[in-house]
């Protein structure tokens, strides 16, 4: 068992704790196999917890809770989750690349397009996911995991129950937003609630709104929800021509268009990773896409959908970059496997201009039969600012999520790098909490840094960001600098990522995982 999880366990009797398990569990009618189906575990651990058998963390107390509906034990502190990470050690080893979070979260709500069974293997269980999931059985989507708990079983009913939404989880993800385009074409109205997520500043729905018009969908904001009307008369081809190229605008847009009757024609779309995942699912449910890959998509939509598929998910570029990242700032030799190389291209060329050293072995193929992957070894190397600044383009430039970690790779470079976020209002703030381990970071204005190294890095506390992946960049800046650092409040990094501290320390990494 790893640190962190020896951190998490529960303290009181496992025989007492396991009795009310079984009696709760009876009471409420649930059998062994379903509790565990709901758990993503198989019956025997079932068996062996309410015997008293088996150590139970925090997270499936937590889990087995809300799987019975009941609050069997009260656990001692309820306060966030912080790491204490000791840092300035080389890392060693190998680690495979997760599943894609963003191709997880669309393909759960692009099943709402099918009246059959969907499988998806090699899912995330993080978060988000969890989120989406909940969402999705609170308005009368089956969803079955697994004995391993890597599949997901999904079985959506013809009537959907819109009013008995899990309103609480649903404003916790902005990716509720991506109901639009698939209950568009089941519904003449609905309502959803506001979306939630990352604290970024302020980010539109408006595209998703100019998008989806469309298809006849009329939105209008009252109450805390978007009320929806459909109008049915749009039948035909469509041209469709998004003013922004964003990923889950596309997403969207395409969901739409899978069932309107007639050739939608897409352009200035977003060709990202999550959106060719949407698309491979999409074509084994009967909808022929041309132009995957590509900024112009023309998507042949289909009245009825009805077919009992399974997709694989693919592997994730971000987590790929996390992963790689961790390796140059600690001055590391390490492999990360599976590395979706299509989709990093941009940023293994930057990295290279930088003076990484890297081996990159023969390409293969996902088992979705067409994402490319490679394994990347990084060697400890001497870096240098690059000459040009470092900014993010829609793909194929450098993947949006992932520059945050240049900012941290920059700080271990010689010289000075200008990294231009434009996306996002304040992410780039964030990033200036490197400055307390060390880093010269200047914040230019909201979307300018200029990041000065070779870092001196030492310990510190520091409050965790209230956004994804700038808290993973002081999480691995933590790694690089000598001494203990605390980081405070790292619930959001479950949002992205499935055990990345449990993970850093398969590779090495000094963390510890605990509560005030």
């Amino acid at each position: 068992m790893t640190t962190a999880a020896l951190e998490d366990t529960i303290h009181a009797p496992l025989a007492e704790i396991g009795a009310l398990i079984r009696a709760t569990r009876q009471a409420k009618g649930v059998t062994q196999a379903q509790l565990a189906d709901l758990l993503g575990t198989s019956q025997s651990a079932i068996a062996r917890i309410e015997a008293g058998g088996q150590n139970l963390s925090v997270e499936m107390l937590t889990r087995i809770n809300a799987a019975l509906n009941a609050d069997l034990v009260t656990i001692g502190t309820k306060g966030p989750t912080h790491l204490r990470v000791t840092g300035g050690h080389q890392l060693s080893g190998s680690i495979d690349v997760n599943s894609s979070k963003n191709g997880a979260v669309v393909l759960l709500c692009a099943a709402l397009l099918n009246r059959g069974r969907t499988v998806l293997r090699n899912v995330a269980r993080i978060v988000e996911v969890e989120r989406i999931v909940a969402v999705l059985t609170s308005i009368g989507v089956e969803a079955h995991w697994s004995t391993n708990g890597r599949d997901l079983e999904l079985i959506t009913p013809d009537t959907l129950d819109l009013d008995a939404i899990d309103v609480d989880t649903a404003t916790r993800t902005r990716s509720i937003i991506m109901f639009l385009g698939p209950l568009l074409g089941r519904l003449d109205a609905f309502a959803i609630p506001y979306a939630g997520g990352c604290d970024l500043g302020t980010r539109t729905v408006e595209p998703h709104m100019i998008a989806l018009r469309h298809f006849g969908l009329d939105v209008v904001a009252t109450q805390g929800a978007y009320r929806a009307t459909v109008s049915r008369d749009r039948d035909g081809d469509l041209n469709v021509v998004l003013t922004e190229r964003g990923d889950t605008v596309t997403e969207n847009a395409i969901m739409a268009a899978a069932r309107h009757p007639g050739v939608t024609t897409l352009r200035n779309a977003s060709p990202n990773y999550m959106v060719q995942e949407l698309c491979y699912y999409l074509e084994l449910l009967g909808v022929r896409i041309e132009g995957i890959g590509t900024t112009t998509l023309r998507i042949h939509g289909v009245e009825h959908i009805d077919a009992d598929v399974t997709y694989t998910l693919a592997e994730d570029p971000v987590e790929a970059m996390s992963l790689l990242t961790a390796g140059i700032v600690t001055g590391s030799e390490i492999t990360v496997r599976r590395v979706p190389i299509e989709f990093m291209e941009i940023e293994i060329a930057t990295l290279a201009e930088m003076g990484l050293r890297y081996d990159i072995n023969e390409e293969y193929t996902s088992a979705n039969g067409r994402t490319r992957l490679v394994d990347v070894t990084v060697h400890p190397s001497e870096l240098r600012a690059p000459i040009d600044k470092i900014h993010p383009m829609p793909f194929p430039g450098l993947n949006i999520d992932n520059l945050p970690f240049f900012a941290v790779i920059a700080a271990c470079a010689s010289g000075s790098t200008l990294i231009h976020d434009w996306v996002y209002d304040n992410r780039a703030i964030y990033l200036t909490d490197l400055n307390r381990l060390g880093a010269n970071v200047r914040l230019l204005d909201p979307h300018r840094l200029d990041v000065t190294g070779p870092t001196h890095w030492s310990g510190a506390e520091v409050s965790c960001p209230p956004a994804l992946r700038p808290a993973v960049v002081i999480l691995l800046g933590m790694l690089a600098a000598k001494g203990t650092s605390v980081l405070r409040g790292v619930d959001i990094i479950a949002r992205g990522y499935e055990h990345l501290a449990d993970r850093l320390i398969s590779l090495g990494a000094q963390i510890e995982t605990f509560r005030d």
